[in-house]
Order: structure tokens, then C-alpha cells, then sequence
């Protein structure tokens, strides 16, 4: 019996390689028919308060995710705009029943999630702690606890954060791009400035409090391992004590597309790239009948890695990382919007494709089209597989007023769009004829050529208030290249001081995504360098370079430099590069610019471009350009070492991000040979 089991499976695994060789690996499979869709209704109820509660039952794991949404429209905050946003912090501060220690001990100890911001809230957490945790969560939204001293502490914490902010061209152009969009002076355009937090007070905040974080057209959501019979005794109890606010919706200021397409600017002197958008408001809502055609057109347009924009910006022409491109619906502020961070040099170039693209949506192909619907088809059955999907659908039901059967239908109504649907939605929802085509970005590179792409040009300053074109600063006859370098010198201490520095080794510390990282790094004379990076005490990176030799050592794996590498650290013979400015004729003054907020000579030469404070011969920053792009630094607080000035604050900038870097210490004149070993 057991060797004819074995003759029949070995018959079958024959079979099944006699079948396999009929497949052809290189044909798309074809899809399957469309699948009926069935979606469970959460179960729901409504407090006295106006709180709506809906519950979604799921056992498969044993945990339970709740959030709070509140349906209201923007409201303007005027001089203390960001007051909201310290509310919301305010409410992780323990409550009027217990003290922030012990409210944070208890999350902790218990293994949840909670956060709160000014437009709700949101819990994750093991079902056995479900009841503590909603607990806790109810009992610091309804008797939160403010405090004149923990109100500054957010406030000191947001005004870092804004500082840190002042130079990061992704943020300038996202706070501008809005403002201009929607005026500077409404809900929707509005934006933190550090005078604006710094004139919140505890009133306004209770404030914000009483009028705004209220139940009044309220979603609670709780997905998980629940029984409804037992949550709803328990909501109740919880948040009965959540007062109605009943404050008057005040009507959204009125917002409509430029008559005509524009470039708005935004000089950001410090940028290696720039941040280009192209997007226009748009009137679309998730039950319009161009809802679906209108989705399809943008992840054609920019959904993804395969997408036009992509293929163009990023794979045939090699201008960017990503490019993307984003279709809004939401209540209060839909819009279009294609996006990208660009090299300076060709800015222009991306600027005229992005609306080459923009112009030819209208017009998508077969192959595309079945692409798009089968990509958003299976995007929209796999997350099918969270609990906490079905309860989204039912508040997206609830909030933009959406047909019962929407959900269900959801895959017929992506296989009834045809390509003249996506033409039609398209007219009304992307208008490269009405866009605002914003850049915040080096104006002095880029705005010659943007200027010649037949558009109207507009420039601002970081505020968002219009400006003239920022023009170059011209240099007096008698400022030379040598004389820069000279006051430089002089600045930091002498050129004796200077010279008899043979080695400096910095300590410093940093923040990366919230981790802390210690560099440490040693240079000498002779181009002599030595650098070890770590996290957690471990060595992230390591590079070490003796004058001759050297190695680069990142997550245990060790190469050796190649000649390209070592060519380049051996002509940095001197410590201090201004010591060469007069030596060698590549070296060039080319102007004035601002950089770290201060008139600075500029003066390129090799792969880097140097700054120096017109006020006080300080270097304020470098940019310098290698094979995987340009690095921006910039230095402020000088202080004294061995006779000689050194930056303490360093702001380091890698593929869009602001590394802040805190020198610790200096040590001068103790590096050994051993160091570059």
C-alpha cells in the first residue's frame, strides 16, 4: 500500500511538471472575473453629546485600534495660529485625575499607543487592556489638565522645530505653495511663524479647547477583539462627560484656480535642489460621477513607480528620485497636485516636463488603462484584509455623504470607467492651463532659465509676501578671492594661530529620526582623515584615510577606497582650505549671496563652493558636490580652541533632511598615525 502511495505522488508531482512547462513565465496572467463584495456594517450608536460610536468586531488577533475623528472645517486662528496643534499636545500631560508621570508610566507599562492632535485622536493596545486603555484615553480628552508651564514647553519645542525649518526647502515651499493657494490670511492658508506661537497663552488654549475639541459631529471608531454589547455600556460611561460645544461653523473664505498658468518662486539661497509643484484646486467629491475616472487618470499620471512622471523624470531623463503625483478629495480642500525635488540645474527642464505630462493625460492608452483599474482593483481587495478598513469606509460613508452601496460597487464602477471618462475627468480635474507651478529653490541657479519657459514669473520670500527678483549683490573692486580668505583668517585668529594647528579631532552629536548619533572625526595635515559614526554605541559607519590609504567600513562590511576616492581626500593637504585660495587660480569669487541667513562672499573652486559673512569673515557654509549629489553645511557659533575659532552648530543637510549637529568638543595637535590606521 505504501509504495503505490508513493508511485501516485510521484505520478502527480510528473503531471504537475508536464503542466508547468505549458506555462509561458513572460505572459501577464490574465485576471480573474471581478469578485462580488460583501462589507459587514459596523454596528453603531450615538451619545446624548452628538459623539457618534461605531464598532467593528474582529477576533482574529487579540488586539483592539480606536480613533477619534472630528468633521469640522478649518478654522482660522489669526495671530496665535499653531494654538491648536499645543492643545493637542497638551492632552498627552496627564489629566485633572492623574499626573503626567503616572499617565504615561500606565500607557507604557500597559504596551499602547495613544496620541492625540487637534483633530482627534487615536489608541492601539492588547484587548485584555482595552478597557484601561479607552479609559485613559477618554479621561484625557474630557478632563484635560493645562499648564502655564507645559504650554511653554510646547511652544519652546515648536519654536525649535520652526528654526530648524528656516533653511529646509520642503517645508518652505509646502507652508508657501498653501498660502498663496488659499491667502495667507484664512483657515486654510495659514501657517506657524515662531511670533505667532510665541503669543499663545493658557486662555487660548482652554480657549481652543472649549470651542473646538468637542463631540459635536464626532466619529469614535473602535476596530478589534470587542464584543459590542460590553463597549457600549463602556463609551458611554467613559465619555458622557464630554460637553457639546455648539460652536457656529463659520464658512470656508473662498478659494478659486489663477486665471492663468504661473511660476511662483521662493528663494531658498542655501538649496542643492530644488522643490517643484504643479496643482490646481479642483471641485471633486468621492460621489461625483468623476470620481473613479479622475483616480484612474492620476495613478496613471503619478500613482507610482510605472507611472508617466516617474518613467519621465526619474528614468528617461534622471531628474529626480521620484516624481509623483496626488488626487485629493478631501471635504474642505480637494486639489491636484505633482510633485518633485529636482537638481538646480535643471530645474527648468523638469518644470517644462512636468507640464508636457500634465497636457497629455487626457489621452491614456488601452494597456495603461486595464493597468490602472487591475493595480486599483487589487489595492482596493487587499486592504479588504483590515478590520480597521471597513470601519474607514463606513466614516467615509458618513462624512461625505456617499451612497450605501459605494463599497460594493466599488470594482464595478472602476470597470465602467472608459478611456473618454478619463478625458472628461480630466478637463475638470487637472488644468495645466490654471496651475500654480511653484518652486522653492536656489533663484539665483534657476531663475534665468525658468523666466525663458514663456510663463509668468512671480517671486516671494518665505512668508509668502510678494518680493522682487532677488538680485545678485555686487562686490566692491577691491574684494578679492585672497582677501576673503585673508579676513577669514584674521577672523578665526591669525595666520600664525593657524598654522600651528596640525590636527583637529571634533566630537558632536546629533538627532536622526528621533535616534541619537555620535560622530566623531579627526583630520590632519597631509589629508589625513579619520571618521567613525555610531548609534546605540554601535558603529554605523567608519572611514579612515592615512595620506596614501584608506577604508570606508558600514555595517560590518570593509572596502578598501578606490583611486577616484583617495585623488580627492589626498589635494585637501591643508586643514583649513582658504590657505590654498590664493595659491591656486581655481579658486573664483563669484559674488554675494545669503547663506544661513547672512550676506556671504561666495568663492567655488574644485567640488566646493565656500560662504564667508560679508559682517564678519566667518565662514557661515559649504556646499559640496560629489557623485551622489550636493551637501549643503552650515556653520554658526564660534568659539575659541588653541587660539583659534570653531563652529559648534552645524546643520548638515542629506537628501532633503536637516541633520543638526552639536560639537561636544574640540581637540587640537593630538591625532597620532594610529588614528588613520
Amino acid at each position: 500500500m505504501k509504495k503505490q502511495l508513493t508511485y501516485i505522488a510521484v505520478a502527480f508531482l510528473f503531471t504537475g511538471m508536464l503542466s508547468a512547462q505549458k506555462i509561458d513565465i513572460n505572459a501577464m496572467p490574465k485576471p480573474g472575473p471581478t469578485p462580488a463584495i460583501n462589507i459587514a456594517k459596523p454596528k453603531t450608536f450615538q451619545l446624548k453629546n452628538g459623539l457618534t460610536v461605531m464598532v467593528v468586531e474582529n477576533n482574529k488577533l487579540p488586539r483592539v485600534s480606536v480613533n477619534l475623528t472630528m468633521d469640522r472645517p478649518p478654522y482660522y486662528e489669526g495671530n496665535i495660529t499653531g494654538v491648536s496643534e499645543i492643545m493637542a499636545e497638551q492632552l498627552e500631560n496627564g489629566t485633572m485625575n492623574i499626573s503626567k508621570d503616572e499617565f504615561n508610566k500606565k500607557i507604557d507599562y500597559l504596551g499602547a499607543r495613544l496620541n492625540f492632535s487637534s483633530g482627534g485622536a487615536s489608541a492601539n493596545t492588547l484587548s485584555k487592556y482595552f478597557p484601561e486603555v479607552m479609559g485613559l484615553m477618554a479621561d484625557a480628552i474630557v478632563n484635560p489638565k493645562f499648564s502655564t508651564e507645559e504650554i511653554q514647553n510646547s511652544k519652546d519645542r515648536t519654536i525649535e522645530a520652526l528654526k530648524s525649518d528656516e533653511k529646509n526647502a520642503s517645508s518652505i515651499a509646502s507652508r508657501v505653495s498653501n498660502a498663496l493657494t488659499y491667502g495667507k490670511n484664512t483657515a486654510r492658508g495659514e501657517f506657524e511663524t515662531v511670533e505667532s506661537i510665541n503669543r499663545i497663552q493658557l486662555a487660548d488654549v482652554q480657549n481652543i479647547y472649549k470651542k473646538y475639541y468637542a463631540p459635536d459631529n464626532a466619529y469614535l471608531v473602535i476596530v478589534g477583539d470587542v464584543k459590542y454589547d460590553k463597549v457600549k455600556p463602556m463609551v458611554e460611561k467613559a465619555f458622557s462627560g464630554w460637553k457639546k460645544a455648539n460652536t457656529p461653523v463659520t464658512p470656508l473664505e473662498p478659494a478659486e484656480n489663477l486665471p492663468k498658468t504661473e511660476i511662483d518662486i521662493v528663494d531658498v539661497p542655501s538649496a542643492v535642489q530644488s522643490v517643484v509643484s504643479v496643482g490646481n484646486i479642483t471641485t471633486l467629491k468621492m460621489k461625483n460621477p468623476d470620481y473613479f475616472p479622475a483616480t484612474i487618470a492620476n495613478y496613471i499620471l503619478g500613482g507610482g513607480g510605472e507611472a508617466r512622471l516617474f518613467m519621465n523624470l526619474r528614468e528617461k531623463n534622471g531628474f529626480t528620485y521620484g516624481a509623483y503625483s496626488s488626487m485629493s478629495t478631501s471635504k474642505y480642500s480637494p486639489e491636484f497636485s505633482a510633485e518633485a525635488s529636482v537638481r538646480n540645474e535643471v530645474t527648468d527642464k523638469a518644470v517644462k516636463e512636468f507640464m508636457n505630462e500634465l497636457n497629455a493625460i487626457s489621452t491614456v492608452k488601452p494597456d495603461e488603462l486595464e493597468n490602472a483599474k487591475a493595480k486599483l482593483k487589487g489595492n482596493f481587495i487587499m486592504s479588504l484584509e483590515r478590520p480597521e478598513t471597513i470601519a474607514r469606509f463606513a466614516l467615509n460613508q458618513k462624512i461625505y455623504d456617499l451612497p450605501a452601496d459605494f463599497y460594493t460597487n466599488y470594482l464595478k464602477s472602476i470597470d465602467k470607467v472608459t478611456a473618454a471618462d478619463v478625458t472628461n475627468a480630466v478637463k475638470t480635474n487637472i488644468l495645466p492651463n490654471q496651475s500654480r507651478i511653484f518652486v522653492a529653490g536656489k533663484a539665483s541657479d534657476i531663475s534665468e532659465n525658468l523666466e525663458k519657459l514663456g510663463y509668468p514669473v512671480k517671486y516671494f520670500d518665505k512668508d509668502a509676501n510678494p518680493v522682487g527678483k532677488p538680485s545678485a549683490q555686487k562686490v566692491d573692486a577691491g574684494v578679492t578671492t585672497a582677501s576673503v580668505a585673508d579676513k577669514y583668517i584674521n577672523a578665526i585668529g591669525g595666520i600664525a594661530a593657524v598654522q600651528k594647528i596640525n590636527s583637529i579631532t571634533m566630537d558632536a552629536n546629533a538627532k536622526v529620526q528621533g535616534m541619537d548619533m555620535s560622530i566623531k572625526m579627526t583630520e590632519a595635515k597631509g589629508g589625513k582623515k579619520a571618521m567613525n559614526v555610531s548609534m546605540m554605541g554601535n558603529t554605523v559607519q567608519k572611514m579612515v584615510f592615512d595620506g596614501k590609504e584608506g577604508y570606508m567600513e558600514a555595517q560590518g562590511n570593509k572596502a578598501p577606497l578606490n583611486d577616484k576616492q583617495k585623488a580627492e581626500m589626498i589635494k585637501d593637504q591643508e586643514l583649513f582650505p582658504e590657505l590654498m585660495f590664493a595659491k591656486s587660480p581655481e579658486y573664483k569669487l563669484t559674488g554675494i549671496e545669503k547663506y544661513n541667513n547672512e550676506d556671504s562672499y561666495v568663492i567655488k573652486g574644485g567640488k566646493g563652493t565656500y560662504y564667508y559673512s560679508v559682517k564678519t569673515g566667518l565662514k557661515t557654509g559649504e556646499i559640496e558636490s560629489g557623485e551622489g549629489g550636493s551637501m549643503p553645511t552650515s556653520y554658526s557659533d564660534y568659539k575659541e580652541v588653541a587660539g583659534v575659532k570653531l563652529p559648534y552648530t552645524m546643520v548638515q543637510n542629506m537628501g532633503g533632511m536637516d541633520i543638526n549637529m552639536t560639537v561636544k568638543s574640540y581637540q587640537v595637535n593630538q591625532a597620532k598615525d594610529a588614528d588613520f590606521k
